[in-house]
């Protein structure tokens, strides 16, 4: 297994610079998430570690080697592509063969060359020798398709197909796995069993693993640490819980979950908290931030609905149901604060009731939960 090191890692496209000084520093199995939009530069980063694109400067690592000029068939790196990239006209047992035939092929004689490639045209001419049959069976039951060795991959599901692409990319044993939006292709329901399939297999082999994704969700719930891009850049490097609850700006804020996100002043610092002023409103954090200009950060989920004869609390706020959203074990409200549309989660039970829209509410927000950007 191997670490995965880049360090000041610049690539560009004739004019355009597509990745800046990109510097990460991924542990030997560690589930590592490469996150952000569209267009980042996440997937050139992939690219990069696998080989298939050079970097205009910087250093690549895959545990002490330096790799710039190594063959991406060199790396030892597996890799999980967005569409699969699967042999339609192979079996499921060829298909994930297919990667020993590669392997055998670098050091073999031109006579044995010649039978490889006669076995990966048509495996009934070529038969494989036992230890090769024994390394694809084992990883087939492994991901639990032992009993599709033999049918098309055609005549698989989607979740099927991505593990027959997994299986392919762990049976040559890597130093790295490398997945380019894997999931991207399968309903939601598919979605939450196959981020827990990977990350079982990640954890019981250990292996390294780079996750390309945009989905947020995804990036949360199966990495150790998440990397989010923006424009070619690393923003910010975390586990997920340190992103969640400490975002180092705004767009990271807005980006991982949910966030209100509201332009202030801050009008007094105290001891152990700040007040801030948001339109005719103030509220008290715990914050102290070194500008005066900045932004509130409130999660949704931090809000409260206070019921009537509530004791007085401080970060109290009335305002008016505009949007009331069902979501089945919470009820999103858009309620109005001023000028000032606020984001409140609220837990649901059975029975209860949901505010309609135009109801008039008081809000609570605690001062720890206020963060200052």
């Amino acid at each position: 297994m191997g670490s995965v090191v880049l360090d000041n890692l610049i690539k560009d496209f004739g004019e355009t610079r597509v990745l800046k000084n990109i510097n990460l520093d991924i542990k030997e199995g560690e589930f590592f998430a490469l996150l952000g939009p569209s267009g980042c530069g996440k997937t050139t980063t992939m690219r990069c570690v696998a080989g298939f694109e050079s970097p205009t400067e910087g250093i690549i690592k895959i545990g002490d080697k330096k790799v710039n000029k190594v063959d991406p068939h060199r790396r030892n790196c597996g890799m999980v592509f967005q569409s699969y990239a699967l042999f339609p006209h192979m079996n499921v047992f060829d298909n994930v063969a297919y990667s020993l035939n590669v392997k055998e092929l670098k050091k073999s004689g031109i006579l044995k060359k010649v039978g490889i490639y006669t076995r990966m045209l048509n495996s009934k001419l070529v038969k494989y020798n036992d230890e090769m049959k024994k390394k694809v069976y084992d990883i087939l039951e492994y991901v639990e398709l032992t009993e599709h060795a033999h049918k098309l991959t055609s005549e698989l599901s989607g979740g099927q197909q991505q593990r027959v692409a997994l299986a392919r990319s762990l049976v040559m044993e890597p130093d790295v796995l490398l997945m380019d939006e894997p999931l991207s292709n399968l309903d939601q329901k598919l979605r939450h069993t196959m981020r827990n399939t990977i990350r079982r297999i990640q954890q019981d082999l250990n292996i390294t693993t780079i996750f390309v994704t945009h989905d947020q969700e995804e990036a949360m719930s199966m990495a150790d640490r998440v990397a989010v891009m923006q424009a070619g850049e690393i923003v910010q490097v975390g586990t997920p819980t340190d992103l969640y609850s400490n975002p180092n700006s705004p767009y990271i804020a807005d980006f991982v979950g949910t966030s209100n996100i509201i332009p202030g002043e801050v009008v007094h610092k105290g001891d152990s908290y700040s007040v801030i002023q948001f339109g005719e409103q103030k509220i008290e954090s715990k914050k102290k931030p070194e500008k005066d200009s900045v932004q509130i950060i409130i999660r949704p989920e931090n809000i409260n609905i206070l019921k009537e004869n509530t004791p007085n609390l401080k970060n109290v706020f009335d305002g008016v149901v505009e949007v009331a959203t069902y979501l089945g074990n919470t009820v999103r409200y858009e309620v109005k604060v001023e000028n000032q549309i606020l984001i409140v989660d609220q837990n649901y039970e059975a029975g209860e009731g949901i505010l309609e829209e135009g109801s008039k509410v008081r809000l609570s927000i605690s001062s720890e939960r206020v963060l200052l950007l």
